[in-house]
């Protein structure tokens, strides 16, 4: 992650729960919480209910690769934090892609260009 950091505190997750604004669709829950800096801190949380460890990371992996690809898109200074739900269980790296970048659109967080490809 280029411009990004992971958030690891249990207190900087749970600021973001209290105070931040969340979006949910099929796959995914983001919270979103501006943080005053120049960085955005993304958070990721796959509980036991999705599956065993090796799906947890699996999971993980592919949204932190599919945040990473598509970091440039997304406004700086945010503390993000993005919860899988159990139907994220057989998730393609696409679907992910496409599920994030429709979260950050609910958000308002994605950077629009004068074509209005975003």
């Amino acid at each position: 992650m280029k411009f990004s950091e992971s958030l690891k505190k249990n207190s900087y997750f749970q600021n973001v729960y209290k105070h931040g604004k969340s979006y949910a669709n099929r796959f995914f829950v983001m919270y979103v919480l501006e943080n005053n800096t120049e960085k955005n801190r993304l958070g990721i949380s796959v509980s036991k209910k999705v599956g065993n460890s090796v799906l947890r990371h699996h999971i993980t992996r592919l949204v932190r690769e599919a945040y990473r690809l598509q970091e440039e898109m997304f406004e700086n200074g945010l503390d993000i934090v993005v919860i899988a739900r159990a139907a994220a269980k057989n998730i393609t790296y696409r679907e992910t892609e496409k599920a994030l970048l429709h979260l950050g659109g609910l958000h308002h967080i994605l950077i629009r260009k004068e074509d209005g490809i975003f």
